[in-house]
């Protein structure tokens, strides 16, 4: 096993909520269509999550109707549907068809003050009876006790016996604004474990970045379901993230799960340019710079044996490695990036060529086309009439100031060849990585993008990729 701090554990039981279509649409700027949460779902499912939180029917008439749809829709996983405590939402829920109900009220003394302007046994009489309400009607509830990390654990506990009592099917703890550390999650769990006699859930949010840690000391206290978003999505600064999450239980505790991993980089894709909210390149597992190495050392060692300075495979979630050419780059790696292109030359050669990389430190990047014009020099051959199989570029966009980037990006994302799409700034607004099988076909797509509403002007820098064998 792959493990970068040798944490393992027995046990392996381990559920997975999807909350992308709820929690992740209540990200900023984010508002999927019913298409897109079909879509989503259904790859979601593909992936192998227990759970997928279909929304909040009582939101609007469109989140309504997409949960009618989703909830007739033939998915492995079980549905929830997400509601208040009241007797409304708890209706408009069963009239979707969904089996699952998560019905949550605030706990904490902020919550109760402020947010519903009640008395603790007030709450736990709304809670009984909206618990009852949903059993009644032949629903299945996950009760959900919001802010419970900022609630005294003697009421939690209270509230969560309440809810058993009630009929309550499962119980989520919630860490709603994201306050808590992994050893302060890890001992909560152990402290209210006793007291629950029914699958624990955890909802941790990302307000400090700790999410991920905080679901994984959760899972290590005994907690049954974690709730995910694909890339982080939700509220503020968002929740777990689905990737980070699953591949750090496979790795590090050896969960068997039978979650497609593969599928990671395209539920990634899919959810940005739904969503129009696009990953930071240096975001673990489906980041573009995840799977990099740029420093000579790094280089050299990854190419003998990855393990060297990869704790995670790429293999195992479809992404290739990466081996940056610029001013600190090794002979390993230009000969490595030369082999690939079936490109031979000396040892003295090859000093040459890094000798003439590592003299162009303004460069931050050497692509396929700028090693052949140097190689060309040094060697002497006509390589740049080589014709590759595949083309893959960087395309840099600047829009005009009267658009939204999200509206461009959304439509770059939504092409068959655009494979990333990153919001910036600078003198550029917008880079698209654009994949192609010719340089013919890459001309035509690049022709295209330049034609689209809002944009004044572009920049395109060429990487050849995959040459054919002499």
């Amino acid at each position: 096993m792959h493990s970068g701090s040798g944490v393992q554990q027995k046990r392996v039981v381990i559920e997975i909520l999807d909350s992308t279509l709820r929690e992740g649409e209540q990200t900023r700027g984010v508002s999927f269509s019913i298409e897109d949460k079909l879509e989503i779902a259904r790859l979601i499912d593909d992936f192998g999550v227990d759970f997928i939180e279909l929304g909040h029917p009582s939101v609007s008439r469109d989140v309504r109707q997409a949960v009618e749809r989703l909830a007739a829709e033939p998915l492995r996983a079980k549905k929830l549907v997400h509601a208040r405590a009241t007797h409304s939402d708890i209706d408009d829920a069963v009239s979707t068809g969904a089996e699952w109900i998560g019905i949550f009220l605030g706990t904490s003394p902020l919550s109760l003050q402020h947010k519903f302007h009640v008395t603790q046994e007030r709450a736990l009489s709304m809670i009984s009876d909206a618990v009852r309400h949903a059993k009644d009607r032949g629903l299945k509830v996950r009760f959900t006790p919001e802010d419970a990390t900022r609630t005294p654990v003697p009421y939690l506990i209270e509230a969560i016996e309440c809810a058993q009592e009630a009929g309550a099917d499962r119980i989520s703890i919630a860490d709603t604004v994201g306050v808590m550390l992994p050893t302060q999650i890890k001992g909560l769990i152990e402290q209210i474990a006793p007291f629950v006699k029914v699958p624990l859930h955890l909802h941790c949010h990302n307000d400090y970045g700790l999410a991920v840690a905080n679901a994984l000391a959760g899972y290590e206290a005994g907690v049954r379901l974690i709730d995910v978003a694909v890339n982080g999505l939700g509220e503020r600064a968002g929740i777990t993230s689905l990737a980070e999450l699953v591949v750090a239980l496979k790795m590090h505790y050896g969960v068997s799960n039978d979650w497609n991993l593969a599928l990671l980089p395209d539920l990634s894709r899919l959810v940005e340019r739904c969503s129009g909210i696009f990953n930071s390149e240096t975001r673990p597992i489906v980041g573009a710079n995840a799977f990099s190495h740029k420093a000579g050392l790094h280089s050299r060692a990854v190419l003998e044996d990855p393990r060297t300075y990869e704790a995670i495979p790429p293999e195992i979630v479809k992404r290739e490695r990466e081996i940056v050419i610029d001013k600190y780059t090794g002979k390993a790696a230009v000969r490595a990036r030369f082999n690939d292109m079936n490109v031979t030359m000396t040892e003295d050669q090859l000093t040459q060529i890094v000798e003439i990389i590592k003299s162009r430190p303004q460069k931050r990047y050497f692509s396929d086309i700028d090693l052949i014009e140097i190689a060309d020099d040094v060697l002497k051959l006509n390589l740049r009439g080589r014709v590759p199989i595949e083309v893959e570029a960087i395309i840099q966009l600047a829009l005009t100031s009267s658009l939204y980037t999200t509206h461009v990006t959304r439509k770059l994302i939504a092409r068959n060849e655009v494979r990333e799409v990153y919001e910036i700034t600078g003198d550029f607004d917008v880079v698209a990585r654009v994949t192609t099988h010719s340089l013919h076909e890459l001309n035509e797509t690049i022709e295209e993008i330049r034609v689209m509403e809002g944009i004044n002007r572009t920049q395109t820098s060429i990487i050849l990729k995959n040459y054919a064998k002499n």
